[in-house]
């Protein structure tokens, strides 16, 4: 199969891509999460080759460059996403930089897979939103939650065939201690010029949930920072810190459910992270970590029981496999989309501005 993309006029390929045609990636901010998961995804699919890297500092990109045997280094990455040898942009970096690579990338004619979370703020992801359908022949896809992909499809036909019957309310929980103590020093995370309005895993929760539940339409929210100063190892200086460590959100669903989240790096023996969905017929409770397991019970059982996930149903990591797969016309972007995205990041932002203000605020969030 194969699908028509636009290339610029100096593009070695055709305007086909074929499956036997090689598709060359260039990687900016080549971390963790890229060395664990992308690479392997993307050496896994035929014919795809990581070409080109650009990290923050140059000892790093030459490290990585002879880690991973990468034929071209940037120390810009302007320049490597103005590279005409390459099909196709993987954004590593921290979210300050995930809206200006994007419309970058997108402008050069380069299919984008952005790490999440997706923007600094809704205005820039809905900038990233814009310019993606700008480009309707190039794919863009954010690098999708990680939690609740083993038992998805299961989830949906429990949903579907009405095993907890009418939602009632929606428990999102991830308490840990991670940051509880104050010796813990500032991470990236913690900083509001490198995360934007992205607290804890506040979005990457709720984008979980999404793919379950309606929509919120009101949220009122409250904020803290527990330890508000952390040392920076950069200078071995104290710094403030600019996002919380602590987040509880009251949601009102399309439909009329209530949703409540308790989000926090400050809990001593937190109970780890579970979404919970409670209906007039039955509950479901995925424990997404440090297990995954699925729990469910209905009207009338004595309590929650373990629901199997057979082998057939079961979900697994191939987000990689999924952005080659959609830059060759086999298969659509499911998780995650840029659509998608704007809507977490504008769940997120109302979050910011309801503990801000005090009051509620109602979604679709209304731009500044």
């Amino acid at each position: 199969m194969s699908i028509r993309v636009a290339r610029p006029a100096n593009h070695r390929f055709s305007a086909i891509v074929m499956a036997t045609d090689l598709i060359r990636v260039g990687i900016v901010g080549l971390g963790g999460n890229t060395r664990r998961r992308h690479i392997p995804g993307l050496r896994a699919c035929l014919n795809v080759e990581v070409h080109a890297v650009c990290n923050r500092r140059p000892d790093s990109t030459a490290a990585a460059a002879r880690e991973f045997g990468i034929a071209k280094t940037y120390e810009h990455w302007q320049d490597l996403v103005a590279d005409p040898e390459l099909d196709a942009v993987v954004v590593g970096t921290w979210p300050y930089l995930h809206c200006p690579i994007t419309l970058a990338a997108l402008t050069a004619g380069k299919h984008v897979l952005t790490e999440a979370r997706m923007a600094m703020n809704a205005s820039e992801a809905r900038q990233m939103l814009t310019a993606s359908r700008e480009r309707p022949e190039l794919v863009c896809q954010i690098v999708p939650s990680p939690f609740g992909l083993r038992a998805h499809r299961v989830v949906l036909e429990l949903l579907g065939s009405g095993f907890i019957g009418e939602l009632r309310e929606v428990v999102v929980s991830a308490a840990n201690d991670d940051l509880a103590d104050a010796e813990v020093p500032l991470g990236w995370r913690q900083v509001r010029e490198l995360s934007g309005l992205n607290m804890l895993s506040l979005g990457i929760l709720h984008e979980t949930l999404m793919r379950w539940a309606p929509a919120p339409v009101r949220v009122m929210a409250q904020l803290r920072a527990f330890v508000p100063e952390r040392l920076d190892p950069a200078t071995g200086l104290l710094r403030r810190v600019g996002t919380p460590d602590s987040v509880q959100v009251l949601a009102t669903l399309a439909g009329g459910a209530h949703a409540v989240y308790h989000i926090s790096g400050v809990a001593r023996f937190g109970g780890g992270t579970r979404i919970e969905l409670y209906g007039s017929d039955g509950m479901l409770k995925y424990e997404l970590a440090p297990h995954d397991r699925l729990w469910g019970a209905r009207r009338g059982e004595q309590g929650p029981r373990e629901l199997e996930v057979p082998d057939e149903k079961s979900m697994q990591w191939e987000v990689e496999a999924e952005f080659i797969g959609a830059i060759r016309g086999e298969r659509p972007v499911r998780f995650t989309d840029f659509a998608s995205g704007v809507r977490y990041m504008e769940f997120t932002e109302a979050v910011a501005r309801s503990a801000a203000s005090g009051v509620a605020v109602e979604l679709p969030l209304a731009p500044k």
